[in-house]
């Protein structure tokens, strides 16, 4: 049987500040993380001991890698309450959803993301005094030739060969950009000049599979860093999606991908969709808004990339069917299917569910309205301002605000999302952990606490099983531990 499919999106956003002087993005965004940080959280730091990017899921390692130290432009790496984890990366400002056991909730815990970086603009000017904006959006390029990612991990069964998973995400990562994509107005990395595409990402990706994120980047990405109990699990970390700003979009990115990698831990594909230039076919895809493009698979066939997608999903209908499904992937489906039906009739008719053709609709108004032609840097500009995470200034949620964006779940469940963590997985106690007991903990990361007690040694909890600290497992424990010394004690017997 398939794993749950445990899951969270790592997520880097743009960042500028409206200055005449020098920016830099670094002490900009540890100034972000700074001020909207509690005290008591700021003191506990990250754990790297178990973390070796560089171990690769195709059996081999490279060189180890020191640990990063700290840096003594005062960077910071905070874990939050709800269970994520808020840091620089690459100078820019990352949030790391905590762990959520599927796609709606994700959904809600990525839009937590979203509140607390609009939140941590608003508590730097209060810390600066500063009148100049600190601007941040949620896409994936600077248009100069930078990319930085949204990644997605899901929680796979080691015993599922690698070369399994390669062989059935390629052509599915290759081809769920027409539902995923955030949009982008023109190319970027040598690919071919382009009015309007789909994906932001997608001319940023060079090989087939790798180990890489930031050069040479995969398709299929091979890091092999489980965050758990490694003799059992593997966490995939893909690195193809866009950022989204649609609710839809992301919960299509997480809902589909899900199901693909429980059948394939379930061996239930015996279809062979291999395509002959999976790198090619990605810009091909992005470059095609009407959707019409086939692309060429390894046995001679010629499929679109709706067309490929309608067949994955007549895999998972009868998948399910077979092996049963909840509330959830039962909506994905539902979902994904009408959302293949939108983009056969009318690609124009799912303005209100996908990024990429709500930016698009967008685009085209502006246009006809002034008579802009693709070149004009107005457009660029609007392209951007679609990603802007303040609620009165980005155009997303300017289409939201008036009823044009579809909603998957409700804002009191996001804001509730900001300060909580998700029940249901590891991140409960995680969180739970910090909230009550961040004076103890001096340390942290997604598979353990580490308690100072106020004697030798410290004491390493670990969290190995992402399905368990769940509210269900370890409420009484946490109502039996008035303090950190406690905890440890009932840990213990």
């Amino acid at each position: 049987m398939s794993l749950p499919k445990i899951c969270g999106i790592e997520t880097e956003y743009g960042i500028s500040l409206k200055t005449e002087g020098e920016f830099n993005p670094i002490l900009t965004s540890s100034l972000l993380i700074n001020s909207y940080a509690q005290p008591a959280f700021k003191r506990v730091k990250w754990d790297y001991e178990e973390e070796n990017p560089l171990r690769d899921a195709r059996g081999f390692d490279r060189a180890v890698a020191e640990a990063p130290g700290e840096d003594d432009s005062g960077l910071v790496n905070v874990i939050l309450p709800n269970g994520a984890r808020y840091y620089v990366d690459h100078a820019h400002p990352e949030y790391s959803s905590p762990e959520c056991s599927g796609a709606r909730e994700l959904v809600v815990w990525d839009k937590a993301g979203e509140r607390i970086l609009e939140e941590s603009i608003a508590t730097a000017r209060a810390v600066t005094g500063d009148t100049s904006d600190i601007l941040i959006y949620k896409n994936n390029s600077d248009g100069k030739g930078n990319s930085y990612g949204c990644h997605e991990n899901y929680l796979v069964d080691r015993r599922t060969p690698f070369a399994n998973i390669a062989k059935h995400l390629m052509p599915f990562f290759v081809t769920r950009q027409i539902f995923t994509g955030a949009g982008k107005v023109g190319a970027e990395s040598g690919a071919a000049d382009i009015d309007y595409q789909i994906s932001q990402r997608a001319d940023f990706f060079e090989v087939e599979v790798g180990l890489e994120t930031t050069f040479k980047r995969p398709i299929v990405n091979t890091r092999d860093e489980p965050h758990a109990d490694a003799e059992r699990y593997r966490r995939l970390h893909v690195i193809v999606g866009d950022a989204n700003m649609s609710e839809v979009a992301t919960f299509l990115k997480v809902g589909t991908t899900s199901l693909l990698l429980k059948m394939i831990e379930d061996d239930f594909i015996t279809d062979d969709f291999s395509l002959r230039e999976p790198v090619a076919c990605m810009r091909a895809v992005s470059h095609d808004p009407a959707c019409k493009l086939a692309c060429e698979l390894a046995d001679g066939r010629k499929l679109t990339a709706v067309e490929l997608q309608w067949e994955y999903l007549r895999l998972a209908r009868k998948y399910t069917q077979n092996e049963g499904s909840d509330p959830v992937e039962d909506a994905v489906l539902d979902k994904w299917e009408a959302t293949l039906e939108g983009l056969e009739r009318d690609v124009m008719s799912l303005a209100g569910q996908l990024d990429w053709v709500a930016k698009l609709a967008l685009l085209e108004a502006y246009r006809s309205r002034d008579g802009l032609d693709w070149s004009h840097p107005k457009l660029r500009l609007i392209d951007l301002q679609y990603h802007d995470v303040r609620r009165g200034a980005g155009l997303y949620y300017k289409l939201a605000g008036a009823g044009r964006m579809e909603r998957i779940v409700s804002e009191d469940a996001i804001l509730h999302a900001v300060d909580h963590p998700p029940e249901d997985t590891r991140a409960y106690f995680r969180g739970e952990c910090l909230r009550r007991f961040s004076p103890r903990i001096v340390a942290a990361s997604w598979d353990a606490l580490i308690f100072d007690i106020g004697r030798e040694p410290l004491r390493k909890v670990p969290t190995l099983e992402p399905t368990r600290g769940t509210k269900a497992h370890v409420q009484s424990l946490l109502d039996a531990s008035p303090d950190a010394v406690s905890l440890i004690a009932n840990l213990s017997t």
